[in-house]
């Protein structure tokens, strides 16, 4: 690494490190219900104060050059410079996703880049697109998060704005790979930056307009944005859920009901039918042994038969009970009839 980009990089580096201190002296938050929460963001004062600085400074100075440079620079040259630093940024990208263990991904971004290089004249054009190899940014904060390195709360940066732990530390490596490298002097350097700079910020002019039109409050929508759009770039689009408590209380198994009979496997025993009733003659007697194995096998013993209920007429009208001096009507008795005695023989003539 030469000298002066050794004066170019240890400035980003050093307020990388000096907001990592500056966010570590910060006062810790206080418990806060991580279910009606946002995202972490136990230095949020700090990070305000940053953000109305950065916010001033985008609407005295960025904004409007940003503006000047869109309505004064021609789009053909807005676009060729913003594919040559384009280009370095795929590179950049390549190089990370090889990192992340993409290797097809990571060919594709070489592929792309040799391309617009050759093809492209220096990156100026972008006629990679053309023959299907798209663009698919990766950086260092996001390897690191692919390595499973936490993004830690967020933070807002000076000049860069919205970032968290994870991308302070990765920025002074994501920000060297850019055209600066092919100039020599430090102005040439800063120059070269600076158009950077206001390329980026000339491609958000419409975004931010938007902003200024729904957001009520700038700070929570773009930390919320920003937040939800890293996680979704770690894992490619497709994030996991994150876990909550009340999922957890759910997934405990309660407690098995009692089993029943038949859930453990035994089967009540039915109430053995009474034996036959021993010297019964006659039909009657047969059909009450009957009658009383049917009422016993169907009917436990320890509950009574119900009696059934009298029935009614269809009129309604309920019949006289008879009176308890109604004569009995007999039964006729089954079995061979008698024979009556033959009749007595009168005395011969």
């Amino acid at each position: 690494m030469t000298a002066n980009a050794l004066v170019r990089a240890l400035p980003r580096v050093a307020a990388a490190a000096v907001l990592a201190a500056a966010a570590g002296c910060a006062t810790p938050p206080q418990a806060v219900d991580r279910h009606t929460a946002g995202p972490k963001d136990p230095y949020e004062s700090f990070n305000r104060k940053v953000f109305a600085f950065n916010d001033t400074l985008d609407t005295y100075a960025l904004k409007p050059v940003a503006t000047a440079y869109t309505k004064v620079v021609p789009s053909p040259v807005r676009t060729g410079v913003h594919n040559f630093f384009g280009n370095f940024s795929d590179a950049w990208s390549a190089v990370n996703q090889l990192l992340q263990g993409k290797p097809a991904d990571a060919g594709s971004m070489t592929l792309r880049v040799l391309a617009n290089t050759t093809i492209g004249i220096g990156g100026l054009f972008d006629p990679a697109t053309s023959l299907g190899l798209e663009r698919k940014s990766e950086d260092l904060g996001q390897t690191l998060g692919v390595w499973g390195l936490n993004p830690g709360p967020y933070l807002v940066l000076p000049l860069f704005g919205s970032s968290d732990i994870r991308d302070a530390i990765a920025l002074p490596a994501d920000t060297y790979v850019a055209p600066a490298l092919l100039v020599n002097t430090t102005w040439q350097k800063i120059g070269v930056d600076a158009v950077g700079v206001i390329d980026t910020r000339a491609g958000l002019l419409g975004a931010s307009q938007m902003l200024d039109e729904l957001a009520f409050d700038r700070y929570t929508f773009m930390r919320d944005a920003y937040v939800t759009r890293r996680r979704s770039l770690v894992y490619d689009g497709n994030p996991p859920e994150l876990p909550s408590e009340d999922d957890e209380d759910d997934s405990k198994s309660a407690p098995a009901p009692a089993g029943n009979g038949s859930q453990s496997g035994t089967k009540p025993a039915l109430p053995a039918a009474p034996p036959a009733p021993s010297g019964a003659s006659g039909a009657q007697s047969s059909m009450q042994a009957k009658g009383s194995r049917v009422a016993a096998a169907s009917t436990p013993p320890s509950q009574p038969v119900p009696t059934p209920p009298p029935s009614q007429p269809a009129s309604g009208v309920q019949p006289a009970p008879m009176p308890a001096s109604s004569p009995t009507l007999p039964v006729p008795q089954v079995g061979p009839a008698p024979t009556p005695p033959p009749p007595a023989s009168g005395p011969h003539a």
